[in-house]
Parts: structure tokens; C-alpha cells; sequence
């Protein structure tokens, strides 16, 4: 139960800004060279991050199906998760894939971060991010749940990653049904961020979407008066989008509501610095499908 009183609230701005700090944080998992070795030790491709991109950030619902891997993943093309959880069922296991990655983040961490990485302001962040993903509520949430239910590692530095992954699956979740309500399917969803200039449409053409169905989607975003026929969101497709980041800022708040305004800000401090060394190791692609800083 939170201990705030009903003045003391975590505003939506406040948990969006502890997204902008986390989500780097978890991202390590799919750029990191040192996360690609130990895909290669599994037998999985490392010609590109989207051969172990699958296999680790699906390992925590188990050995289910591609069917399964395109509900929860939501926006990426079907063929391109029935290539791809193929593939990698073929090659390795989900417990194999959830060592695997910790393995990965393990060595990131401790090169991104030096010493760091024992200090004891890594290990305060690490305890506030966990009492906030400790109070996630994942009904509903089939990502954040299967993350929430993993056994938390020992090191600090490895609770800061997994409370990181568990809120953004917990947070990816509810943009998910924020999508539903907006009446977006898969390719609408991203056809209609792109048409916002979120990012260029190439990346978003990189979840594997054929020409054809991205046009449709385009067809049906432009029949509905939310993209223009060049692509363009119109200003009722922006203001779609605007509602579906304030529906999905909303329903990420309970486990910030938990741990209250004092300590969320506390935790924002802490995360500084590390946010810093992952943003600075070049690591991670200068725009992404998330649209972080563009709405």
C-alpha cells in the first residue's frame, strides 16, 4: 500500500521522464557486443540484433509460439516474428535465453559502468527501481508479468536491469491497450507514429512490414482523416497520437503512485550518471520506433 497522502502524486510528466532514463538502461539487451557473444555462444546469428532480439526478450513467457511472441510484441510484422522465434527455437531454449542475457548485461554493465558498478548509488537506485517494479500490477500485462515473475539476481546492478526491463514491459503493455482504444492495429500503430515524424519511416519499415500492408494500413489511416495521402499525419492524426502517449503515460503510474513523488524524483537523480555512460557509449541508434523526445 502506498504511504502517500492524495496531495502527494507522481504526475504523468514524472513517469514519463523515468522512462527517457530506464528504457536506455534495459536497451543495452539488443546493442550491446558483449549480449551479442553470449547470443553467438547459444548458436544464434549475430549478423544484426534481430536473431537474439526475439529469443531474449521473449525468453521470459517460455517456449510458446510465434503466434503467441506477435500478440505481446504487437507491432512486428507476423512473418518476421514466425522467422525469427523459428529460428531461434530451433537453436536454443527459453532458460537458455534468460542466462544467457543476464550473462550479457552482466559484462555491459560492468564495462559501461567501472566501478561504478558496485558503488552504493547503484545499489539505491537499484532497490527504488525494484520497489517500483515490485508494485506493478500486470494484470493484463502478459510481458511485465512474465518479467515480474523471474527470480530477481543478487547484484544490484542486475536488479537495476531487470526493475528496468519489468517497468518498460509494464509501461509497453499499457501503450499496447492505449492502441487498442486509439482503434490501431500493428501497421496502423506504427504507419500512423511515423506519419508524426516520430521517427524516419525506414525505421519503422524495419519491423518487417511488406510494401503492400504498409500501404493498406496508410489506405486505411488516410480513409479514417488521420494521415494525409503523402504519409503525413493530419492534425487529427496527431492529436490520435498525442492521446495515445497520454493514455499510455496514464496507465504506466501505479508503480510511481507506490513509491511516491520523493522517490521517484530520488531514483531520477541517481539515474543520471548511468544514463549518461549508456547514451554516450554509442551503443544505442540516435532515433528508435519509440519516439522518445519527439512527442
Amino acid at each position: 500500500m502506498s504511504e502517500n497522502t492524495t496531495e502527494e502524486r507522481v504526475e504523468p510528466a514524472q513517469a514519463r521522464r523515468l522512462w527517457h532514463l530506464l528504457e536506455p538502461l534495459h536497451a543495452v539487451l539488443y546493442y550491446a557486443p558483449e549480449v551479442f557473444e553470449e547470443a553467438g555462444a547459444l548458436g544464434l546469428s549475430t549478423e544484426g540484433r534481430w536473431p537474439s532480439y526475439f529469443p531474449f526478450r521473449a525468453a521470459p513467457l517460455g517456449p510458446v509460439g510465434s503466434k503467441a511472441v506477435t500478440s505481446a510484441f504487437y507491432s512486428f510484422a507476423p512473418g518476421m516474428v514466425t522467422r525469427y522465434v523459428g529460428e531461434a527455437r530451433r537453436t536454443t531454449t527459453p532458460e537458455a535465453a534468460l542466462a544467457a542475457r543476464l550473462r550479457g548485461v552482466d559484462r555491459a554493465y560492468r564495462k559501461l559502468f567501472g566501478d561504478r558498478v558496485d558503488s552504493p548509488e547503484l545499489a539505491e537506485a537499484a532497490a527504488l527501481a525494484r520497489r517500483a517494479a515490485e508494485a506493478a500490477d500486470t494484470a493484463g500485462r502478459p510481458l511485465a508479468a512474465a518479467n515480474a515473475a523471474l527470480e530477481w539476481p543478487a547484484e544490484p546492478h542486475l536488479q537495476l536491469w531487470q526493475a528496468a526491463t519489468v517497468l518498460r514491459e509494464h509501461r509497453g503493455d499499457g501503450h499496447l491497450a492505449a492502441l487498442l482504444i486509439a482503434g490501431l492495429d500493428p501497421a496502423e500503430a506504427l504507419v500512423s507514429f511515423a506519419a508524426t515524424g516520430a521517427a524516419s519511416v525506414e525505421r519503422f519499415e524495419s519491423r518487417g512490414w511488406p510494401a503492400e500492408e504498409w500501404a493498406a494500413a496508410r489506405e486505411r489511416l488516410v480513409s479514417r482523416g488521420l494521415v494525409e495521402p503523402d504519409g503525413v499525419a493530419t492534425e487529427a492524426g496527431r492529436g490520435l497520437r498525442r492521446r495515445v502517449e497520454q493514455d499510455t503515460d496514464r496507465l504506466a503510474l501505479g508503480p510511481w503512485q507506490t513509491l511516491g513523488p520523493a522517490a521517484t524524483e530520488r531514483l531520477a537523480a541517481l539515474l543520471g550518471d548511468y544514463w549518461v555512460a549508456v547514451i554516450g557509449s554509442g551503443l544505442l541508434p540516435s532515433e528508435s520506433t519509440l519516439g522518445i523526445g519527439k512527442v
